[in-house]
């Protein structure tokens, strides 16, 4: 089984994950360099380059610049 980090709803397979996570409601992306908030199917076109949607930013790169809601909340606490 694989589950979810952030949800804790279990798939059967790597791919059902996989899938799920870009429409995940609690899978947030958050962007350091602007603060938007997003999905993270809309910050990859083909899931392995990550950039900020918001054509005004710069931000790009999972743990660089775009961290999950839940990793932000829980480093600054």
């Amino acid at each position: 089984m694989h589950t979810c980090r952030n949800c804790n709803q279990s798939f059967r397979t790597e791919l059902a994950l996989e899938l799920h996570r870009d429409t995940c409601k609690k899978g947030q992306l958050f962007c350091q360099e602007c603060g938007d908030r997003f999905r993270e199917g809309d910050a990859t076109q083909d899931g392995w380059h990550y950039e900020c949607p918001n054509e005004d930013c710069d931000g790009e790169g999972l743990q660089d610049d775009l961290y999950h809601v839940d990793d932000v909340r829980t480093a600054t606490h």
